[in-house]
């Protein structure tokens, strides 16, 4: 039988989301420096150096990046013990979570990236390494439950197939190692868990119009957005039950009252739940976060992902009206 990955929440992950290659990175965008070109032949392709840098590093571990405490936390699901009694055999360890690399890297370059993960002890064994050519053609045979990458158009294309995407920024303050036996998350809400809905009208009239709409329609749940089938996976995690590991999920919204109700009533009738929710009234969310502390926090306004990345890892959900073409 045919291996698959049936009943897992699978993470879908470029190595420049995983672990910080970005001086590496620099070669490639920049332009080698001439030490790493001196024994090239002329007329080699633009990523040669790049690879003969990463093969001369190939047993330097690289170091960790912005999503890498979200990745080993949720790879720690299938280390856990069963929180209900049940009995697991050592040697067949219950799988719930699966870590695949999908990337621009050129195979060479790949064998790093493994080699990185397997240092830190990250139980990651498949990949996809295309030398330039996009990846996310790869996520509906994963049928991949999130997909981060520092690629825009990459994150861009997942979203229009359906897949939870961030694109990742690489100077995002790493997580804190505060909270290691728990993963957390934060969302934002419109255009993220929510549809675009109520966003569209506060653009096109304004605030009071948007607290007057989303005060009529209280008890009319809002439409899903991108990010609520990860959501969902989540909280199948989350109640699959380990006696070491937990999952805490935070709503850090710009709504406030009485715009609070709706999105509450929207989780409700969903039947989902989240341990925090942050109505801040256009408030800065970045020392929120900070206080909250999370592994990752997704959102689709990029003042707010800069104000979130100054404090914690943040992602670019590239959806909904703040992201459509001018």
């Amino acid at each position: 039988m045919s291996a698959n990955l049936d009943g897992q929440l699978v993470v879908a992950i470029s190595s420049r989301a995983l672990f910080d290659l970005e001086e590496e990175n620099r070669v490639f965008e920049d332009g080698p420096a001439p030490v790493l070109t001196r024994d090239l032949p002329p007329g080699v392709k633009k990523d040669a150096a790049y690879m003969k840098m990463q093969l001369e590093r190939l047993d330097v571990p690289a170091r960790p990046g912005v999503a890498f405490s979200l990745v080993k936390k949720l790879l720690a699901f299938n280390d856990a013990p069963e929180s209900r009694g049940e009995a697991v055999s050592p040697a067949e360890p219950r799988q719930r979570v699966e870590v695949v690399i999908l990337s621009r890297n050129d195979p060479v370059s790949g064998m790093r990236v493994f080699r990185s993960a397997q240092h830190y002890g990250l139980n990651i064994q498949r990949g996809t390494f295309n030398r330039g050519a996009p990846p996310w053609r790869y996520l509906k045979p994963l049928h991949a439950n999130l997909f981060l990458s520092t690629h825009l158009s990459d994150v861009r294309a997942a979203l229009e197939a359906g897949v939870p995407a961030a694109q990742v920024y690489p100077h995002s303050v790493r997580a804190s190692d505060a909270h290691p036996n728990e993963v957390r998350i934060a969302f934002d809400g419109d255009a993220v868990l929510f549809s675009d809905e109520a966003e569209m009208v506060f653009q096109a009239q304004g605030l009071s119009a948007f607290q007057a709409h989303e005060r009529d329609k209280a008890a009319q749940p809002l439409l899903a957005g991108p990010f609520k089938p990860l959501l969902e996976a989540l909280q199948r995690l989350q109640q699959a039950g380990t006696s070491r590991m937990s999952i805490r999920t935070a709503l850090v919204t710009a709504r406030s009252a009485p715009a609070h109700e709706r999105a509450i009533r929207t989780l409700m009738n969903w039947n989902i739940e989240v341990d925090e929710v942050m109505f801040l009234g256009g408030l800065a969310k970045g020392p929120f976060l900070r206080e909250f502390e999370p592994d990752f926090f997704f959102d689709d306004q990029t003042g707010h992902v800069n104000s979130a990345a100054q404090h914690v890892p943040a992602g670019h959900v590239v959806s909904g009206a703040s992201n459509r073409p001018t």
